[in-house]
């Protein structure tokens, strides 16, 4: 467990790096991020080789704007999109 070592925290705080890890045996911890970050690797990085920072930048808000908050079915709020939720809340 590189990351959990005394000389790696040591060095990230010393570069002003603050580490976020998960309390100890707490698989659950990461999940909302997980979450998040596959189905952004598999559907949008692993098809694209990017040139510039301004064309990741404009894949990622789409992706996040337009399939992530607006057509990903939830199982936990009754398999609707998050933005259908927001707007039954309001």
């Amino acid at each position: 467990m590189q990351y959990a070592s005394h000389a790696y925290r040591h060095a990230l705080t010393g570069a002003g790096i603050t580490a976020s890890m998960s309390r100890k045996a707490d698989c659950y911890d990461n999940a909302p991020m997980k979450s998040f970050f596959h189905p952004l690797k598999t559907k949008l990085f692993h098809h694209r080789d990017y040139k510039t920072y301004a064309e990741a930048q404009r894949d990622i808000f789409a992706f996040i704007d337009g399939f992530y908050n607006r057509t990903r079915l939830r199982p936990a709020i009754g398999y609707i999109a998050p933005i259908e939720m927001e707007l039954k809340a309001a």
